[in-house]
């Protein structure tokens, strides 16, 4: 299965993770396999592996590349936030490195189908499992304007979100919506002319709280964080790429209090960025940090 995604600082992932033969890391979005397949290939044939996705499809894809390591790979289908489970279900106890890269993958825009993209004609489904107890199309059709409003501004920072969530609630009085692109098109008649013309689509950032919010992905990064600290070995690192101002704001406050705690020590005081290079290469890289702490043998005495 073809991949268009690209992994996200993947030289500053490698070397701050301190990779060395034999390891075990845990890739809890695992993707396309991006940084795993490099991360694998230090790791000879004494180390693991253990990925991790909600998307079928994802698995597949890194499965199929995996498979050319000599590390052992184990791969689960779900949520980061069981990590705990996982790694019981795989007869570890602790492992010596996690990463986890919040974004939203290329493939998920591109190929998935499930109305990521205001640039398709999909369903809005926006779930990054095939399936999901909630869909932005309930969202859309169900949830009250004031809902959706606090959604849209919470999760996007849309200054505009009363004006799309009206005109939401509007055109879903005359017909269900259903599709993708009929959506962006409500929410860009639904701004003034004036913020149709920036930078990114006007659909932007209302999409972006409504794939937030289905799959509560603030509510799982809070649930994973604190599972990855107490898997990790005395010196283990865990590393995390957010795309999101609230998603650094709690992975910066996590640090800061294991750190404050005398049991991790940051790695670098301030989050890693892409290069002008890289950006220009994948501009879906743009709002990239990473942050990576080290445990400290402090946290066990």
């Amino acid at each position: 299965m073809p991949t268009v995604h690209k992994p996200v600082l993947l030289q500053e992932v490698l070397d701050g993770l301190d990779l060395w033969a034999g390891m075990t890391v845990v890739d809890g979005t695992i993707n396309a396999a991006g940084h795993a397949y490099e991360i694998g290939k230090r790791l000879g044939k004494e180390g693991m592996i253990i990925g991790i996705d909600a998307d079928p499809e994802a698995i597949t894809r890194a499965r199929e590349r995996l498979g050319q390591l000599p590390c052992t790979c184990r791969l689960f289908l779900g949520n980061f936030r069981h990590l705990r489970m996982y790694l019981e279900e795989a007869g570890i106890h602790q492992v010596d490195a996690v990463l986890l890269d919040l974004g939203l993958s290329s493939d998920q825009l591109e190929t998935s189908g499930r109305g990521f993209t205001f640039q398709k004609d999909e369903p809005l489904q926006m779930t990054f499992a095939a399936a999901g107890e909630l869909t932005a199309e309930e969202m859309v059709n169900n949830w009250e304007e004031e809902s959706l409003a606090d959604v849209i501004w919470g999760y996007g920072g849309e200054r505009h979100s009363r004006r799309i969530a009206r005109a939401i609630v509007a055109a879903r009085a005359q017909a269900p919506l259903q599709k993708s692109l009929q959506l962006a098109e409500i929410i860009s008649r639904a701004l003034p002319a004036i913020a149709r013309r920036g930078k990114i689509h006007p659909a932007t950032k209302t999409f972006q709280a409504l794939r937030m919010t289905v799959n509560d992905e603030l509510g799982a990064l809070r649930q994973v964080l604190p599972q990855a600290w107490e898997a990790l070995t005395d010196g283990g690192r865990l590393a995390v790429i957010t795309f999101h101002s609230l998603e650094d704001r709690i992975v910066k406050n996590f640090m800061r209090e294991r750190t404050q705690a005398g049991t991790g020590m940051l790695v670098m005081k301030k989050p890693v960025v892409p290069a002008r290079g890289e950006t220009r290469v994948n501009p879906r890289a743009r709002s990239a940090k990473l942050r990576i702490i080290q445990k400290t043998i402090r946290g066990n005495e």
